[in-house]
């Protein structure tokens, strides 16, 4: 599972960056996504969004939670917590 946070104040990029990342994972904050992803799905996400970006003016933080991590996330009641879509219940 990977958390993204960005910081950006240019509409436009915003706009842009976060259509790209509504394509890996969900939004759960303001300016904040979870991603469940492969480590190649990971790779094409940053290549992807690093265009998108202006690396001299543009926040983006990535950070990377192991599954006991990702197991320990609290939210509170209103937030809902996302779950790997890849994943089979049985």
């Amino acid at each position: 599972m990977f958390v993204i946070a960005y910081d950006i104040s240019n509409d436009r990029r915003r706009t842009r960056l976060f259509k790209s990342l509504k394509r890996y994972g969900t939004p759960v904050q303001e300016s904040v996504f979870e991603c469940h992803l492969t480590p190649n799905q990971f790779v094409q996400m940053r290549q992807e969004i690093e265009r998108l970006i202006d690396p001299e003016t543009d926040h983006l933080r990535y950070y990377e939670l192991c599954n006991a991590c990702a197991s320990r996330i609290q939210a509170s009641k209103a937030s809902i917590l996302t779950s790997d879509p890849v994943a089979i219940v049985a």
